[in-house]
């Protein structure tokens, strides 16, 4: 019932998004000492909703096979950040990955607020508030 609701989709994708945002800037952290590692991280949420909603989808090819959601967190691409590398190849800065982690918590408190918006109208229209 409440997945047809397009604010209530939109703040669960963004969600999924900033998770699998999380889980990017965690790994960057994770490898700012390994030697030719890359920096990561994902397409912006604006874009990768976009381009779900003009029929990013999978196709079935078969009746018994299940349909994707219409927006999934697979949907983000992770593309490579460009900034300065260091001697032994790594591209990880710590300043950038801790504000890029301040960006994910503020869009993840962004999501929630959404949702909870979402939740109040819905109990306000029952009556039940």
């Amino acid at each position: 019932m409440f997945e047809k609701i397009e604010m209530l989709r939109m703040a669960r994708a963004m969600g999924q998004h900033t998770q699998a945002r999380h889980i990017e800037v965690a790994r960057n952290i994770a490898h700012a000492d390994t030697p030719g590692f890359r920096a990561h991280d994902l397409q912006p949420f604006a874009e990768t909703y976009r381009q779900a909603e003009e029929g990013g989808t999978l196709r079935v090819s078969n009746a018994r096979h299940l349909d994707a959601p219409q927006w999934s967190p697979g949907g983000a691409r992770v593309i490579e950040v460009a900034g300065p590398v260091s001697p032994n190849g790594n591209s990880v800065s710590l300043e950038e990955e801790m504000v890029r982690a301040a960006e994910v918590k503020s869009s993840h408190d962004r999501s929630l607020t959404i949702y909870r918006s979402g939740l109040d109208l819905l109990r306000s229209s029952l009556g039940r508030r």
